[in-house]
């Protein structure tokens, strides 16, 4: 669909030069053949770019009226793009860190100032995506680090969306985070395992790694694809999935614990409506209260090392502390 308003003003200008002034081929000083303008939208506001675009003047040079523009505009924008790369990243992280809808951060964006559409923000998404898989893929700059370290650390474990649907198996090394290779898996047999970690064998082989260990769950499938493929390797279970294991009692009557408590907090809501045909000082005190602990309820903490229930118990003990504080004081004799 057409755009049909009209593009707002740029609020700021930048001018953007080739750092490289002299042509590789005939070492003769590049001329500016013209001056490109684009407008950036960014988080900052919009700007106009004026990139200037150099050329080699020399008709018997093999780069003659070859266009060079200049390497700073990559930092700007994607090639052709509206929006900076800082909108990109934003986006990204609202996605992939708080699991955010393209409405939301089509709403957030807006409250931001930016003009943006719908359509345009899934656009955005989908390149974020495209950058984050060239990054993961690029085998040059893995391996370049990976000989740095001389050493690796292999973690193994599968990623299952949805019940029933492909396993997403991930080979990463703990001491570069660097992922070594992902793939879909419809079960997760040992002779699938093994043939995962024969393929992360073969591209860790050239480069004449030490693997130190590897570590995963307590599935028996991977521990028999391990000892067949690395024969001899520290094969460790994960520390989460073993403090897991471990803490299954407590986790258990942590949670018959934070469940009664829930029980008994309930009714906030129309606490709340009560108050709001009242507006005073003291209702809207009361109101933030009710507001804690509704934020109280759906804090789940982080097991299997920050307990719900326990989370739970201790941030209505501190409104409870408050309010008995705040009762004490109405009720001092005040001279």
């Amino acid at each position: 669909m057409a755009r049909r308003t009209p593009k707002p003003e740029a609020q700021f200008n930048a001018s953007l030069r080739p750092i490289q002034r002299i042509c590789p081929q005939c070492g003769t000083r590049w001329w500016i053949a013209y001056n490109s303008r684009r407008t950036v939208v960014t988080l900052e506001g919009i700007v106009q770019l004026r990139v200037a675009v150099s050329q080699c003047h020399v008709p018997t040079c093999p780069q003659y009226h070859v266009r060079y523009r200049s390497e700073e505009e990559g930092r700007w924008a994607l090639p052709h793009g509206e929006f900076g790369l800082d909108v990109i990243a934003l986006i990204g992280q609202w996605r992939y860190r708080e699991h955010r809808s393209v409405p939301e951060m089509h709403q957030r964006l807006q409250s931001r100032g930016l003009m943006i559409s719908e359509r345009e923000v899934t656009h955005l998404m989908h390149r974020y995506e495209e950058l984050v898989a060239l990054r993961l893929t690029d085998s040059e700059r893995i391996k370049t680090q990976l000989q740095k370290q001389r050493q690796v650390i292999l973690a193994l474990d599968g990623l299952q969306p949805d019940q029933g649907h492909e396993v997403l198996w991930v080979v990463r090394d703990c001491l570069s985070e660097a992922i070594l290779l992902a793939r879909p898996l419809l079960s997760s047999t040992q002779g699938d395992i093994t043939a995962l970690l024969q393929e992360v064998k073969h591209l860790l082989e050239p480069l004449k790694l030490s693997i130190k260990g590897i570590i995963s769950d307590g599935q028996e499938t991977i521990g028999s694809a391990v000892a067949f493929v690395f024969p001899g390797v520290a094969h460790q279970l994960c520390q989460f999935h073993y403090l897991k294991d471990a803490i299954k009692p407590f986790y258990e009557a942590d949670r018959h614990a934070k469940a009664d408590l829930k029980k008994r907090l309930r009714g906030v809501r129309p606490i709340e409506r009560a108050l709001e045909e009242y507006p005073t000082p003291e209702n809207e005190a009361i109101r933030d209260y009710c507001l804690a602990v509704r934020a109280s309820l759906t804090d789940d903490g982080r097991s299997p090392l920050e307990a719900s229930g326990v989370r739970l118990h201790s941030r209505i003990k501190q409104i409870n502390d408050s309010i008995e504080r705040v009762q004490e004081k109405k009720d001092y004799p005040h001279p």
